[in-house]
């Protein structure tokens, strides 16, 4: 897999890795503290155990392979997902992508905590319910919703957001008695977030405040 700007990562398709034991809270846990919650996130909150948690950072984490999960969108823009493996490094990098174009933008990051641009819910359920059938990727509605989550920027979620990550959640294997309060603590970082970083604005809206981002083509 060849991603231009990405020329020193051993990109790898990791969508298979997305049904194992462990994926969901590597990827997620972090977002569950809002800072006010007494709760401790754990990954049984996603159907895991840390065991499976650890035994699946090891691979995802891995210098020697950077995995790469694609969210082809049949029209608009579809996204990216990179685990980027630098030693020293660490981080998840977030594309756009646009049907029928090699160019993708790198529009935010995970380094400890999400910066760059983010999307509208509606922005993220457009990507959600359009997937591209005849290219590789992520197909399942509920997954593709929640690897685009951590780009949502919104100070107006709908009342309807919790009920729909709520059965996303249950859909991956979150135990149905707590993927409503799981839900709601995702939900309850993501949108103090946006609350506390006026630079975050949708690149899909016209908007400007871009922290950082940066344009790459994809083959």
């Amino acid at each position: 897999m060849l991603i231009k700007g990405y020329d020193a990562g051993p990109l790898v398709a990791g969508e298979s890795l997305l049904a194992r034991p462990g994926f969901w809270s590597n990827y997620l846990l972090a977002m569950c503290s809002n800072g006010g919650c007494a709760e401790r996130p754990v990954p049984e909150w996603f159907g895991d155990d840390g065991a499976d948690t650890d035994a699946l950072s090891e691979i995802l984490f891995d210098p020697e392979r950077w995995p790469v999960f694609r969210v082809p969108a049949e029209a608009g823009p579809g996204a990216v997902v990179i685990y980027r493996n630098l030693d020293g490094d660490y981080g998840t990098d977030y594309l756009l992508t646009h049907s029928g174009r090699s160019y993708v933008q790198q529009i935010a990051s995970w380094d400890g905590d999400v910066t760059g641009t983010g999307l509208t819910w509606h922005e993220l359920i457009r990507i959600a319910d359009n997937p591209a059938s005849t290219v590789e990727g992520v197909q399942d509605t509920a997954t593709r919703l929640l690897l685009v989550l951590p780009l949502l920027s919104d100070l107006d979620v709908p009342e309807a957001a919790s009920a729909r990550l709520t059965s996303a959640l249950t859909t991956i294997g979150a135990p149905q008695d707590t993927a409503s309060s799981t839900a709601g603590h995702l939900l309850a970082h993501i949108t103090r977030r946006s609350v506390h970083d006026p630079a975050w604005a949708s690149p899909l809206s016209g908007s400007r405040g871009v922290i950082r981002s940066a344009g790459h083509s994809m083959e």
